[in-house]
This record gives structure tokens, sequence and C-alpha cells, in this order.
């Protein structure tokens, strides 16, 4: 159970992550916040980072081993950099509809797997 309690923080915690980082570039669309000055729009994002605090560090809390969760700090931050780039790629195809998804990204991302591998291999 704690395996998935830390799986669904973090996805969440990664949702509104990448909206407090990246969902600022569609604020010219929508008309209320589209004058708003750089200042506004980073207490908005701070705002909404809020909320990824708000489950990024209970995911850690319940996941790390040293609490009684099933996972060490490397596998709960090789985990959380899997799921921020499942979350962006969503986002990012679903949000931004000029961006593409390419070759060229899976490549990239698979090079970033193997990176990971080789680090943490013993």
């Amino acid at each position: 159970m704690k395996t998935l309690s830390t799986i669904g923080l973090l996805v969440c915690s990664n949702i509104f992550m990448t909206f407090a980082w990246y969902g600022h570039l569609k604020f010219k669309e929508m008309g209320w916040i589209s004058n708003w000055g750089l200042p506004a729009v980073i207490l908005l994002s701070w705002g909404i980072a809020l909320f990824e605090y708000c489950f990024q560090v209970p995911a850690n809390r319940i996941g790390f081993a040293g609490n009684g969760g099933p996972f060490n700090l490397w596998q709960l931050k090789v985990m959380q950099e899997v799921i921020t780039l499942i979350v962006f790629t969503l986002f990012t195809t679903l949000v931004f509809k000029n961006e593409t998804f390419r070759l060229n990204h899976i490549i990239g991302f698979g090079f970033l797997v193997l990176a990971v591998y080789f680090i943490f291999k013993n």
C-alpha cells in the first residue's frame, strides 16, 4: 500500500509542478491573466507549487525506507524523475498542441534511462 501511495502522491505532485513551471506559458490565451506582469505570474506559479509540496513531502515520507517505506532515497529520486518525464510528456502533448513528440525525444529519454542505469549500477 505504501508503494501505491508513494507513486500516486508523486504523480499528483508532478502534475502541480508541471502546471507551476510551464502552465503560465499558456496564460496569454487567458484574457484575465494575459496582462499580468512577471512578478504576478511568479506569485501565481509559486501558489500552484505549494500544492506540489503538499503531495511531494508526504510521498517522500511515506515511501522512504527510513520511515518504514519501501524505497531508499536513490529509488525515490529516480522514480520521481521518471514520473516527471511522463507527466511532462502528457502535459506538453495535450496542452501545447504546437509541440510534437518525436523520435528524437524518445531516444533522448532512453539515454536518460541508460544514464540512470549506469550511474546506479554497482
